[in-house]
């Protein structure tokens, strides 16, 4: 079924809401990409777009084996 099909007897679509429209289905869709090629620990991690937020403060010192 396509948009102008489920619209039938509504008034026409305007342009920006034909391109707002794209857009929400473009952003659905990487996001379901994003959600399909991203471990799930890594999703947990972050927000809803999936990306992983930084952690407060500043990163862990080296350890002494480490230091070589």
């Amino acid at each position: 079924m396509t948009e102008k099909s489920a619209e039938s007897g509504a008034r026409p679509q305007s342009r920006e809401d034909v391109l707002a429209a794209k857009l929400r289905e473009n952003l659905h869709r990487r996001k379901a990409q994003a959600r399909a090629i991203t471990p799930p620990a890594a999703r947990t991690a972050g927000g809803e777009s999936g990306e992983s937020r930084p952690q407060d403060g500043p990163p862990p010192a080296p350890s002494p084996e480490s230091r070589g």
